[in-house]
């Protein structure tokens, strides 16, 4: 969960005066798995979850539901059957990846640009669905080409250390025209990349990414990053809805 969802996400807990327990499993499947079934040992009333990837959900999902403990998915979905889990509570990821494509199509206007991709989390629905809709965009724009991709994670260390590999292959950067990033995060950390390169960001690399959190605002107002698609960091609001859990509640 990005942080700015978990922020969120406690406010509205501490609005309806509920018992909020979190488990941070540092992107791991595995971690939120144990966490799944700890919350289950515990007895909880209710689990929201940010599953990391898409497979592999439906032992534990089943061990939840035994349990009638509702299970609510935010942020992203699951590949398992949907009598498993509540509800989920999302956007549509492959708008946001479109309307990535069409701001880059439109800002370069038929001259020719070479893209490199920071995808996010291999396997995850918003990276699946993210490069999908970007990838539909850029049909019949026969000017722009995806030359690399590759994950970051949806972290700005490893989205660093990718754009990193990506300027070295591509001639210290010379044969990029734009970076696309699943998250800001990684765009942020690329666009520290760009710079230890001695290129301009912003400029000489154009940077489009997904989520419009507060540090690549600070990117753009400092030229170093050109558009945001804004990602609504409120899940948490209507997943408490959906259980029926009113604010002010004590």
């Amino acid at each position: 969960m990005a942080r700015a969802e978990t922020t969120l996400t406690k406010q509205q807990a501490e609005k309806r005066g509920i018992d909020l327990k979190f488990a941070d499993a540092q992107q791991k499947q595995e971690n939120q798995i144990k966490a799944l079934r700890s919350f289950i040992a515990q007895g909880v009333d209710a689990i929201l979850i940010a599953p990391v990837v898409a497979t592999g959900w439906d032992e534990v999902l089943t061990e939840a539901k035994d349990a009638e403990i509702p299970v609510i998915l935010l942020d992203r979905t699951v590949d398992s059957s949907d009598d498993l889990y509540l509800t989920a509570v999302t956007s549509d990821l492959v708008h946001e990846g479109n309307v990535a494509g069409k701001w880059l199509a439109d800002t370069v206007a038929g001259k020719p640009c070479n893209i490199v991709e920071l995808q996010g989390t291999t396997g995850s629905s918003p990276a699946i669905d993210r490069k999908k809709g970007f990838e539909e965009a850029l049909k019949g724009h026969d000017n722009l080409k995806i030359v690399r991709s590759q994950t970051g994670d949806f972290t700005r260390t490893k989205g660093k250390e990718v754009m990193e590999s990506f300027l070295k292959a591509e001639d210290g950067g010379k044969n990029i025209c734009a970076l696309y990033a699943h998250n800001d995060d990684m765009a942020v950390g690329a666009i520290q990349a760009i710079k230890e390169a001695g290129l301009k960001p912003g400029t000489d690399i154009l940077v489009v990414s997904i989520d419009a959190v507060p540090d690549i605002f600070q990117a753009m107002a400092a030229g170093e990053a050109n558009a945001t698609v804004e990602l609504t960091p409120n899940m948490a609001g209507p997943a408490l809805d959906a259980l029926d859990v009113p604010e002010g509640r004590h």
